[in-house]
């Protein structure tokens, strides 16, 4: 295939991808089986009781019997011209609104990747520094990529603006409100690229060139920067994904801050079913998913340079193995950790209420304390594993399925990945609790449906330079089919730290599903959920903090056992007996 077809089948695949998405988000309101009219009229009036005169006029006013086809067409047709149309339950044009969210939620993106790049230095400056002989940044990573943003956010308003008052708690006016979230957000995205860096600067020191470069003398701080080099292109993708999920994703933290962000537009928007302003928001979130796309491969291919069309790529040496079990001390002993808490809840009653005990301290009775409604949090804690842990499992293992799948055809899904990516995963859920109604499934579906992206574009950068290397180069010319390449020659290079990254975004995985349980779109209540139990107990941090430490305690305990067992496979591995 030419490039000129690659290019034109990668734009009709994102033009394809876009109409799907936003008449998809346009059917929003029939695929719930509620009311237009009904939803517009109580976001306008609150009226508890509507006036079916009322509801009349809405639907003739906005022409609602047409059906979502023709309001679709009818709104894409205003875009073309440049008008995203006008509010439903305002009637105010949509453009400026969006515009303006737009512009509050890139610059908190801003200022949040820029705390993001310095935690990602700092995690992986060491094993730079020291030739990827120590991962140990890695550990730290994946902790910190456990870390709740909603969590953080809420420790951060609590100690830096309540206790100490050293910035602003709400709002959007200045510079003093942008600390705090940008903190929240970028802490966490900065533990992400951190460990995916760390998982791959060991790769680039083992290529032949390093010793080339070592043994001729050059300096340490040379062989430092081309290692980084080496390594940075295929994060490039990565880095995207934390861009677009800064800028449109951050919709617990633009809630928690009172930041007038375009995700928190979004999500209000499409709970009032005011489908003008949420297809706006979503195109306008489309559109920054494809510039930064189109600027990660730009700086892609500017770094590499030519080596990517000249076979210049080596493939590094495997990755020298830790013999032995001492590899499985770590992860063994955290997963018995965990394990032996959830056992011990799993004995108890989950949702047996004492409001005389409500948020007592832990004791021998609850050892880890109780809830606003005097439950037993050990006993949520381990019920809510069965559900969060083990849906987190299979939707993290369908997402890898689909999104090896994808990575290897990129040119027909980077279109898709690129919007999956974009769409706060919020937002899908109300579309999928709409067509299969509030349930554990419905959860799974929609963070199914956003959780594959990272990875496809992930695989897909890795392939790229794999087909870059010479020896695939030489299968081509001994006339290896395409599937026997991709199969024999490149996925053995790409699984493994592919394997890692969705062992990594696991604890984010099982967050997600639980969060939306907490907002109605998941399990319903008193069903225990490792998230429903962080959400609850936000109200009463201050008070009960251990309420909110155990959730948190045990999601970055799953981090820390999914980041060690998959270096003790990666070892493992390397080192069969």
């Amino acid at each position: 295939m030419t490039r000129a077809n690659g290019l034109l089948l990668a734009v009709c695949s994102r033009v394809v991808a876009l109409a799907a998405l936003l008449a998809l988000v346009g059917a929003l309101p029939w695929l719930s089986g509620r009311d237009p009219a009904r939803s517009i009229l109580r976001a306008q009036y609150g009226e508890s009781v509507p006036d079916p005169v009322a509801l009349a006029s809405i639907r003739e006013k906005l022409r609602l019997d047409d059906g979502p086809l023709v309001l679709f067409g009818r709104w894409l047709a205003g875009v073309l011209r440049g008008d995203l149309g006008t509010s439903w339950v305002t009637g105010a044009p949509v453009a400026p609104g969006v515009w303006s969210a737009l512009g509050v939620s890139l610059a908190l993106m801003g200022a949040a990747l820029a705390v993001a790049l310095v935690v990602a230095a700092l995690l992986v400056l060491r094993g730079l520094w020291r030739g990827g002989t120590t991962r140990r940044g890695g550990a730290l990573g994946a902790a910190l990529t456990s870390t709740p943003e909603f969590l953080l956010g809420t420790a951060l308003l609590l100690i830096v603006a309540v206790w100490l008052g050293w910035a602003e708690p709400y709002g959007w006016s200045g510079p003093q409100h942008v600390a705090l979230p940008a903190l929240a957000l970028g802490i966490p995205a900065g533990g992400l690229l951190g460990r995916l860096a760390d998982d791959a600067i060991p790769g680039a020191f083992r290529e032949s060139w390093v010793r080339t470069w070592t043994t001729s003398g050059l300096p340490r701080r040379t062989i430092a920067c081309g290692v980084l080099r080496r390594s940075l292109p295929a994060l490039f993708p990565q880095l995207t994904i934390v861009v677009v999920g800064l800028t449109g994703g951050a919709v617990a933290i633009e809630q928690l801050f009172a930041i007038p962000g375009l995700g928190r537009l979004a999500l209000g928007a499409a709970a009032a079913q005011d489908l003008p302003v949420v297809q706006g928001a979503v195109l306008a979130l489309a559109v920054l998913a494809v510039v930064a796309s189109i600027l990660a491969t730009t700086a892609q291919r500017l770094v590499v340079g030519p080596a990517l069309d000249a076979a210049g790529l080596q493939p590094p040496p495997p990755e020298p193995g830790q013999p032995g079990r001492r590899v499985w001390l770590v992860p063994g002993v955290l997963g018995g950790l965990l394990l032996a808490a959830v056992l011990a809840g799993l004995l108890r009653d989950p949702t047996q209420v004492d409001t005389g005990l409500r948020l007592a301290s832990p004791s021998w009775d609850a050892a880890l304390g109780r809830d606003a409604l005097g439950r037993d949090l050990l006993a949520r804690l381990g019920h809510g594993a069965l559900r969060t842990v083990g849906v987190a499992v299979a939707v993290s293992a369908v997402a890898f399925a689909l999104g090896v799948a994808a990575g290897l055809l990129p040119r027909l899904t980077q279109g898709a990945a690129e919007l999956a990516n974009a769409v706060p995963p919020v937002l899908v859920g109300l579309i999928t609790a709409a067509a299969f109604g509030p349930s554990t499934g419905g959860a799974a579906v929609a963070v199914a449906a956003t959780a594959w992206a990272p990875l496809a574009l992930h695989v897909a950068a890795l392939v790229r330079e794999e087909l870059a290397s010479g020896y695939v180069q030489a299968c081509w010319l001994l006339g290896a089919s395409r599937i026997r390449v991709l199969v024999v020659h490149v996925l053995p290079g790409v699984l493994p730290p592919v394997v890692r990254h969705a062992m990594l975004r696991l604890p984010g995985v099982a967050l997600a599903i639980a969060s939306l349980g907490f907002v109605g779109l998941g399990t319903q209540p008193p069903t225990p959920e490792w998230g429903r139990i962080l959400a609850e107990a936000m109200p009463y941090v201050e008070r009960a903090p251990w309420a909110a430490l155990t959730a948190a305690a045990a999601l970055v305990l799953l981090g820390a056992v999914s980041i060690t067992a998959s270096t003790a496979l990666g070892a493992a591995r390397a080192h069969p007996r």
